[in-house]
């Protein structure tokens, strides 16, 4: 199964900061069974963000998780930016995530469909983006299967 990262932070992105949040979310696709074929950074903003998204996401067939944005901070648009991108809704797999600690409560980020590529949002922080991927993981090789066709994704 293929897997792409987009960290979104301006930090990160002027390499100021780490990648922590990107690369917890690298090491747990990759111990479970992905293959992560492009990591990127992006600064916050909705253009930056949906920019990025759109490329990622055109013609891949797979996993694509951004961390970073999600929150109430003035430059957190991250889920507005993927809903510019999104074709469906996955409701589920967000409230799934939002519901496995007390502080993903305050996640505002979703999750859906932009052909056959399963786009995530999780939070910025290396223990939210793992604890948040991990609740629905389980579930994703068979909405990549649902979502493709069962094609190789």
């Amino acid at each position: 199964m293929l897997a792409k990262v987009l960290t979104v932070s301006e930090s990160v992105h002027a390499g100021a900061r780490e990648d922590r949040s990107g690369s917890a979310l690298h090491d747990l696709l990759t111990t479970s069974g992905f293959e992560v074929v492009d990591h990127r950074t992006v600064p916050d903003g909705v253009e930056p963000v949906a920019g990025a998204l759109s490329e990622m996401a055109a013609g891949f067939a797979g996993l694509l998780v951004t961390t970073g944005g999600t929150g109430f901070s003035p430059n957190d648009f991250t889920p507005e930016a993927t809903l510019r991108v999104l074709d469906r809704l996955a409701p589920g797999l967000s409230e799934s995530m939002r519901a496995v600690s007390p502080l993903g409560r305050l996640s505002r980020g979703v999750a859906g469909t932009a052909g056959t590529c399963l786009i995530l949002n999780v939070p910025g922080s290396p223990s939210g983006a793992a604890e948040s991927l991990g609740a629905v993981l389980d579930a994703i090789p068979h909405a990549l299967d649902l979502l493709t066709g069962g094609r190789p994704h």
